[in-house]
């Protein structure tokens, strides 16, 4: 039979990073702005004969889906923040977000790479003027969307928080503002100078550039999801504290990230002479602002406690 739990023994598990709705709503912004420029920059550069302009084109119209994909992170995330069935709450569903964005930007990074490769096979005659009034509008679009998510984004990375959802579309307005700009600079070079492999070549350039921030945000979303972005060293600093000025040994130290500046830990302590549980909990949530701990404590002869020590570090 299930029985209420007291008020005080109770506590939520709501780690969604701070300025969320902010967030949110200059996400949908920022979609609705790149969404409107994804059409013109399409259809103008089918029409003009620009491969720069037309791959900046197909190139927001795939962000616009990847920021889609961030603001459904976001709306899902903060609906489901006090859902019971997400242990340690909607937190990561921002990251998973992040993480399927920078998969997008690896797609579109190989496909602008492709139809680059091919447009300097086969070139085209290209409308310069038409397709570089084009370029700088989208180029100002994109440039108003990244100041739209600008300070959001500087705000939780100053602060640590590291919302990786944010990062994935802060990245993808810069690509956008990025092509932009090599498709104004490959448009004037074929213009004013005749180089209209320029165009095909710039495609590639950006490429290379939005594939390197691809690996980078799958690198950090990848270790968040896998419970492997803790650093080693504040792992070693709370077994060292724990161990401090005792015969406890810390046998086993699992610690793992629940929020942007959240930490959770599960400890096994092994002791001749062990406190209660309470006492570890409060040395460790004190001094490391854990959210979460979860202490096991068990007896055992010193000699047992030093031949666990002597075992971890040769596994060390």
């Amino acid at each position: 039979m299930h029985k209420e739990q007291p008020e005080r023994w109770k506590h939520e598990h709501n780690y969604l990073p701070a300025g969320l709705r902010q967030s949110e709503r200059n996400t949908r912004w920022v979609i609705g702005l790149t969404a409107t420029m994804m059409v013109i920059e399409i259809a103008a550069g089918s029409v003009f004969n620009s491969m720069a302009l037309l791959a900046d084109g197909w190139h927001m119209a795939s962000h616009a889906s990847a920021l889609s994909i961030t603001a459904f992170a976001y709306f899902y995330a903060r609906r489901h923040a006090k859902d019971t069935r997400y242990s340690f709450g909607t937190w990561k569903v921002g990251v998973l977000g992040g993480f399927s964005s920078a998969v997008v930007l690896a797609v579109i990074a190989i496909l602008i790479a492709w139809k680059s490769f091919g447009r300097f096979l086969d070139p085209l005659v290209i409308s310069f003027d038409e397709a570089i009034f084009v370029a700088c509008v989208g180029l100002v679009v994109n440039l108003v969307s990244a100041w739209m998510l600008r300070d959001q984004h500087e705000g939780h990375h100053g602060g640590h928080q590291h919302d990786h959802n944010l990062r994935a579309a802060y990245l993808h307005v810069l690509a956008d503002a990025l092509t932009s700009f090599f498709a104004i600079f490959a448009l004037l070079s074929g213009k004013f100078f005749g180089w209209v492999w320029m165009d095909a070549a710039m495609g590639i350039v950006g490429s290379i550039i939005i594939g390197r921030w691809s690996f980078g945000l799958l690198r950090d979303t990848s270790r968040v999801l896998l419970d492997g972005d803790v650093e080693t060293e504040t792992v070693e600093e709370i077994r060292k504290v724990l161990e401090e000025g005792s015969d406890d040994v810390v046998a086993d130290l699992h610690l793992w990230r629940v929020g942007p500046t959240n930490l959770a830990a599960i400890v096994l302590i092994v002791s001749r002479n062990p406190y209660p549980p309470e006492h570890y909990k409060a040395v460790v949530s004190e001094r490391f602002g854990l959210a979460h701990v979860t202490v096991e404590v068990n007896g055992c002869l010193t000699g047992d406690a030093r031949a666990i020590s002597m075992n971890r570090s040769r596994a060390d």
